[in-house]
């Protein structure tokens, strides 16, 4: 069984297509935790809606690729996104895969850890609540630092949001 995080995102009708991902996703992968879903502003275009972000860590059996682009990507189909152009348009669900055991990667298709880790405060956060004693592969570069440098940017938590996700997904999971 491999470990891999996914960062989940959405900012069209962001509480309903976040929930609706984590539940397709829990019907293909073993999800281990959800983070806490922040909502944050639209990265340089404070004039979109809110996006919705957290974390998920999860365990599959899928090599990375096949988990990006089988199942990852045919969720984003399933709840209707659309990718154009723009890759910072508004969308109804992003699903990234950020890290992958300790694999370092580095391609067309995919680059592991995902380099953005550093810089979006809203990857680093969760993945730290996730992961704590986390030294990011290739790297050599403790996760804490990283969060610890980002924490002071507005990310606002939804606390009753998260907890009902994590007892409905997980609790899913489990049955």
């Amino acid at each position: 069984m491999n470990r891999a995080f996914v960062s989940v995102g959405s900012n069209i009708d962001p509480a309903v297509n976040t929930e609706k991902a984590l539940r397709l996703l829990a019907g293909e992968v073993r999800i281990v935790a959800v983070s806490t879903v922040y909502q944050t502003t639209a990265e340089g275009r404070p004039e979109e809606p809110f996006f919705y972000n957290c974390v998920v860590e999860l365990e599959t059996h899928s090599p990375p690729l096949e988990l990006k682009s089988c199942v990852l990507r045919r969720i984003e189909w399933t709840l209707g996104r659309m990718r154009g152009q723009d890759k910072f348009a508004a969308r109804t669900i992003d699903l990234d895969l950020i890290l992958y055991d300790e694999l370092v990667l580095s391609s067309e298709k995919l680059t592991l850890p995902d380099p953005e880790i550093a810089r979006r405060p809203y990857l680093a956060v969760p993945l730290h609540e996730l992961s704590p004693a986390l030294v990011l592969p290739g790297w050599g570069t403790p996760i804490s630092d990283i969060a610890a440098r980002l924490a002071g940017s507005e990310m606002t938590p939804l606390k009753d949001y998260t907890e009902r996700i994590r007892k409905e997904i997980l609790h899913e999971w489990k049955q």
